[in-house]
């Protein structure tokens, strides 16, 4: 039983105390609160600590992932706080600004306690894996170890934006997550903020007028009269940032991770929106960390999860087995075994281990590996084709090994802003029934649209297992001068079902750098790439491969206009796109073979 917080001293048992709402300093003097779990009558314990913007009192958040008193059990005390402006907490939330010194101080109170032996870890997802790259990059001495959970190395690409495409679903229900926290709470309800507040409980009972919503910059609930008084205008401020420019890069992990030198084990999810951020952070540290140390010690779980990795291993429509999920596994135990080796020195053998344990979809199988991706992976390409009508599922679009030789060949669509094709399915955070599903889905709504372009291969021979970054090379063209770009890769059984596997979007003025834009010129062949993240999955002997290319997935990302201009415009303007796919420019997809 969790006490009430105006509980100061609560036992639950005879090995744990708990203490409520306890003040920890900040070097400006602003109070962040915590309440703290400790082992009865011991005196000195390696701490783990949690930073939450969620409720350090909120079960989801504070037991899920690791389980504060299983960590007890185990001899450890468990901090777990309220970030600076959430809750409890003293000041004003900024989403990141505030984590690295916080989260230094925080720490380094932590390893200076009566009850603390000084070795402090750091455990936690999403925003809670935020908190703790941010606090590694400052170095605070008494943090040896970290488990950040589905986070991302990048708070610009693959958590706001990717490719340069505002991430619109995933920003607008996180935002108004926050904002429904905080009216639950009461922690908002002032009289300044009244009207918003109404207006973001009117958000909350349509979250597709949210999404349809144009300006974007038109989003009035997020922003009041005063800056100050802002229920999350810091909305407005990534808007105002659309490339990966200083104001990003003053936060983002990966500018940093020459400063860590400290042991790390990341948890990712295949159809988490941060598959490509964790994956990132893992190959990151191994090339960039701190030290040969830190480099050698950074280890990567993947299973087939959602943006959680405790519930059940369904993703959408994939039972994955039971073998699957995160409790069957024992993700508690594993993170508990980590903190053992480096924060007590326990010689558990963790250090030896393969650096990777990944979940192989299609196979359904747990597969250990001394790196990840593994050695064994060669790029294979296969072509796109056609003979001029790759349409939809119906039209006559193929998939090839070998180029298409001397032919002069090409598909067309037309991209209208005003009827977007609609996401469906992929690694894109929470869905709402009915409105938009995550995970995996089947394709058939979408292959049915004429603005989607199909291509598939023969039936497969033999297994076909991928391992890695997928990415499209695309030959186009567009009537615009800015569009989008989205590639899909698809599995289809033997009944023909096809499901997705990974996707990705560009940005056609993002093409050549995320840092800056570069307009691409109407009606002029220029070539793209498209990142479709990481992924390992077994095409099954008797499946095909499938590739739909298109230039919308909303909501998940915004409408791309057409017109170049900015969030603050409103205009549409339809595009007239042509894919090309012929030896001069050979169009293909790129699939990271295992070959074992």
């Amino acid at each position: 039983m969790i006490p009430s917080s105006n509980n100061k001293d609560f036992r639950n048992s005879e090995s744990c105390t708990v203490d409520i709402n306890v003040p920890i300093p900040m070097r400006d003097g602003t109070k962040l609160y915590a309440d703290i779990y400790r082992p009865e009558g011991k005196p000195k314990s390696p701490v783990l600590l949690m930073r939450s913007p969620y409720g350090k009192h909120t079960p989801a958040y504070r037991s899920m992932y690791l389980d504060p008193l299983r960590a007890v059990g185990r001899g450890y005390v468990v901090v777990i706080q309220d970030v600076r402006g959430r809750h409890m907490s003293e000041g004003e939330f900024y989403p990141y600004i505030n984590e690295a010194q916080d989260g230094y101080d925080t720490v380094e109170w932590c390893g200076s306690q009566s009850w603390s032996d000084g070795n402090v870890g750091m455990f936690g997802i999403s925003y809670h894996g935020a908190t703790q790259w941010l606090a590694a990059a400052e170095a605070p001495p008494s943090l040896k170890a970290i488990v950040p959970g589905v986070t991302s190395d990048d708070y610009y690409d693959g958590w706001t934006y990717l490719g340069g495409t505002f991430q619109l679903w995933w920003i607008t229900q996180w935002l108004v997550g926050f904002a429904e926290n905080d009216i639950g709470q009461g922690h908002t309800q002032r009289p300044e903020r009244s009207k918003e507040i109404a207006e973001m409980q009117n958000w909350l009972l349509d979250p597709m007028q949210m999404s349809t919503n144009l300006p974007l910059k038109g989003m009035s609930a997020f922003r009041s009269s005063g800056a100050a008084n802002d229920l999350c205008g810091f909305y407005y401020d990534w808007l105002d940032h659309p490339a990966y420019d200083d104001y990003w890069k003053s936060f983002a992990p990966k500018e940093k991770f020459h400063n860590i030198d400290i042991p790390v084990l990341n948890i990712a999810g295949w159809h988490d929106i941060f598959i490509r951020g964790s994956i990132n952070c893992y190959q990151g540290m191994k090339e960039k960390g701190g030290s040969e140390f830190s480099r050698r010690q950074q280890h990567l779980i993947v299973g087939p999860w959602l943006h959680a990795p405790l519930p059940p291993p369904q993703a959408g429509q994939q039972f994955y087995g039971r073998s699957a999920s995160g409790a069957s596994i024992d993700l508690h135990g594993m993170q508990l075994d980590w903190f053992d080796k480096w924060l007590k020195g326990l010689e558990n053998g963790i250090d030896t281990q393969p650096t990777a344990y990944v979940f192989v979809m299609g196979k359904n199988e747990w597969q250990a590996e001394q790196t990840w991706p593994p050695e064994d992976v060669a790029n294979t390409s296969y072509y796109l084709s056609s003979d001029g009508d790759a349409k939809s599922v119906r039209g006559d679009g193929k998939l090839s090994i070998l180029p298409l030789e001397n032919k002069e060949s090409s598909d067309q669509f037309t991209y209208d802003p005003n009827n977007p094709v609609p996401s469906l399915g992929g690694a894109y955070g929470y869905g709402i029934p009915g409105v938009f599903e995550v995970g995996v889905q089947d394709q058939k709504l979408i292959e049915n649209r004429n603005d989607v372009l199909v291509y598939t291969s023969e039936i497969l021979e033999e297994n076909f297992e991928i391992a890695g970054q997928v990415n499209v090379t695309l030959w186009a063209k567009t009537s615009a001068n800015d569009t989008d770009w989205t590639a899909k890769l698809i599995d289809v059984d033997e009944q023909g079902k096809s499901t997705n596997v990974c996707d990705g979007i560009l940005r056609a003025r993002f093409n050549k750098s995320l840092e800056r834009e570069c307009f691409v010129n109407s009606n002029q062949v220029e070539c793209f790439t498209i990142d479709l993240g990481f992924t390992a999955m077994l095409f099954a002997k008797g499946h095909r491969i499938r590739v739909q290319i298109s230039s919308s997935n909303f909501p998940a990302f915004d409408r791309n206009l057409n017109t170049g201009k900015g969030f603050g415009d409103s205009q549409i303007i339809v595009a007239e796109q042509t894919i090309f796919h012929d030896s001069k420019y050979p169009s293909f997809i790129n699939l990271p073979k295992v070959n074992r």
